[in-house]
């Protein structure tokens, strides 16, 4: 199965707001591939990193040293159980959301609206969640 399918998608919810995203599992695994023209390609690490906090739900990483993507180190704004925001001055916005076994990171371009790209990632990650997922 292809998850790269879902890139398209989530992009296509967010009005073209978010310009790149990708989808990870909580086990350390990345789901879509980087083949993807519109993917996001966080390195293992970024991904152990994401994963770790989120399985945890312990965002404290993120609150004392930032939320690291594609080598991008963002500012980290907020968390909740499932959702966590970063921002990064000329560079845009991150939104990650959790579901049963993955997270999905939308990024949100700069001058985008990432109330748009939370949104989208919402319907993707809640999708997710409703197949048990």
């Amino acid at each position: 199965m292809s998850w790269d399918s879902y890139i398209d998608n989530l992009i296509g919810h967010s009005a073209e707001n978010t310009d790149k995203a990708c989808i990870i599992g909580l086990n350390g695994t990345c789901w879509t591939t980087s083949a993807h023209a519109k993917a996001l390609k966080p390195s293992a690490v970024e991904i152990s990193n994401i994963a770790a906090a989120f399985k945890s739900g312990n965002f404290t990483s993120f609150q004392s040293g930032g939320i690291l993507l594609e080598g991008v180190l963002y500012q980290f704004l907020r968390a909740d159980e499932t959702i966590a925001l970063g921002k990064k001055k000329d560079q845009g916005a991150i939104t990650l959301q959790k579901s049963k076994t993955a997270i999905v990171i939308g990024h949100t371009k700069e001058g985008g609206q990432q109330g748009m790209t939370n949104i989208a990632v919402g319907v993707i990650a809640d999708y997710l969640e409703s197949l048990g997922m």
